[in-house]
C-alpha cells in the first residue's frame, strides 16, 4: 500500500482550513442578506462557528481513517469511507454550532430552527464535495512527489551501479593467484571480498561514515594482495562526525582513485581527514596534472548533488593531491 496516498502535511492542512474560511464567508454572506432581521454581528459569528468546528471535525475524521482505518481496509473502499467522513464532518459541525447558539437568544438561531436538519445535510453534502477536491489535490501533489523520489532513486541506483567492477574482476583474479602461493591468505581474501560485497549490497544510499571506513579497510586489505601491501592508510575522524551519513562508495572511490592515478610503485599514503563537516582525501603519490573527473569522480559528483549532501572539490598541497567532499549543514 502507498503510504503517500494517506499522507497529509501541515501545509495541506492551511489548504482545509482556508476552505473552511471561504465556506464560512459565503454562508455568512448569504444569511446577512437573506432576511433584514439577520443583519448583525451573530450570524456572522455563528457562521464563523461553523467553520471551524466543521474544520474540526474534518481534522479529526482525516486523522483517524488516515491513522486506524484506512490501512487496514481495501483501497477501493476507501473513497466510501471518505465520503461518509466528509458528509459527517459538514453535518456534525453545522449540528454542533447550531446546539451552542440554540442555548441563547439569537435571530438566527430562530429562523433556522424549522429547518436544521435539512441544512445540516445540505452543509454535510457540500462538505463532500469540498473535500473530494482536497481529496484529490493532495493526492495529486504526493503522486508526482513520489515518481519525482522514484525517478531520483532510481538514477541514484543507476549510478552505485556503474561502481567497482574493475575492483571485483582485479580481486578476483588477485585471489585466483594467492590461491597457489597461500592458501590461508586466500581464504582470508576471499572472506574480506565477501564481507566488503555484503556491505555494498545494501539498498540504503547513505550510510554512517563509521561503515565506509570499514569498507574501505576491507577494500585496502584485499588491494594490497596485488599491491604487495605498499598501500597504507591512515584515518583522522572527529569524533562527533562517526554517525553522521555519507552517500555509499564515497570515500571508498576516492582512496582507489588515489590509488589508481597516484601509485608510482613505491609506498603509497593515503590519508583521510574529517572534521568541520569536510571529508579530505589526500595521497603522496604521482600529483596529476590534469585532473578530469570521469566516470568515478563524476559518479560521486552527481549522487552528491541528487541526495543533496554536499559537493566535490580538490586541490594541491604539500606536494599531495588533495580530494574534498564538503557536507552540507544539517537542515
Amino acid at each position: 500500500m502507498n503510504r503517500f496516498k494517506l499522507k497529509i502535511s501541515l501545509f495541506d492542512w492551511t489548504y482545509i482550513a482556508l476552505f473552511g474560511t471561504v465556506f464560512s464567508f459565503f454562508i455568512s454572506l448569504f444569511l446577512y442578506f437573506l432576511n433584514d432581521a439577520l443583519r448583525e454581528f451573530s450570524t456572522i459569528v455563528f457562521s464563523m462557528s461553523n467553520a471551524v468546528f466543521i474544520t474540526l471535525f474534518s481534522s479529526l475524521f482525516i486523522s483517524l481513517s488516515n491513522h486506524f482505518l484506512l490501512p487496514k481496509i481495501d483501497e477501493k473502499f476507501w473513497m466510501f469511507i471518505s465520503f461518509i467522513f466528509s458528509f459527517l464532518a459538514g453535518f456534525l459541525g453545522f449540528i454542533f454550532s447550531y446546539y451552542i447558539f440554540s442555548l441563547g437568544e439569537f435571530h438566527i438561531i430562530k429562523f433556522i430552527q424549522p429547518y436544521w436538519l435539512y441544512i445540516g445535510t445540505v452543509v454535510g453534502f457540500l462538505t463532500f464535495l469540498i473535500g473530494l477536491i482536497l481529496h484529490q489535490f493532495i493526492s495529486m501533489k504526493y503522486k508526482n512527489e513520489f515518481i519525482s523520489s522514484e525517478i531520483l532513486e532510481s538514477k541514484i541506483k543507476a549510478l552505485e551501479n556503474e561502481l567497482n567492477p574493475h575492483f571485483l574482476f582485479n580481486a578476483l583474479n588477485s585471489i585466483s593467484e594467492l590461491i597457489y602461493v597461500n592458501q590461508k591468505k586466500a581464504e582470508k581474501a576471499t572472506l574480506d571480498l565477501s564481507d566488503f560485497l555484503r556491505n555494498a549490497i545494501t539498498r540504503e544510499s547513505l550510510i554512517e561514515l563509521n561503515g565506509e571506513i570499514k569498507m574501505v579497510e576491507t577494500y585496502l586489505k584485499i588491494e594490497n594482495i596485488r599491491f604487495d601491501n605498499k598501500i597504507k592508510l591512515y584515518t583522522h575522524i572527529q569524533e562527533s562526525l562517526k554517525p553522521i551519513n555519507i552517500p555509499k562508495f564515497s570515500i571508498q572511490l576516492l582512496v582507489e582513485n588515489a590509488i589508481k592515478h597516484g601509485f608510482n610503485s613505491k609506498e603509497l599514503t593515503i590519508n583521510v581527514d574529517v572534521n568541520d563537516r569536510k571529508i579530505e582525501v589526500s595521497n603522496d603519490g604521482i600529483l596529476s596534472d590534469n585532473v578530469t573527473f570521469g566516470t568515478g569522480l563524476g559518479n560521486l559528483k552527481k549522487r552528491l548533488e541528487l541526495l543533496d549532501i554536499g559537493k566535490l572539490s580538490y586541490k594541491k598541497e604539500n606536494n599531495k593531491m588533495i580530494f574534498i567532499i564538503h557536507l552540507k549543514g544539517k537542515k
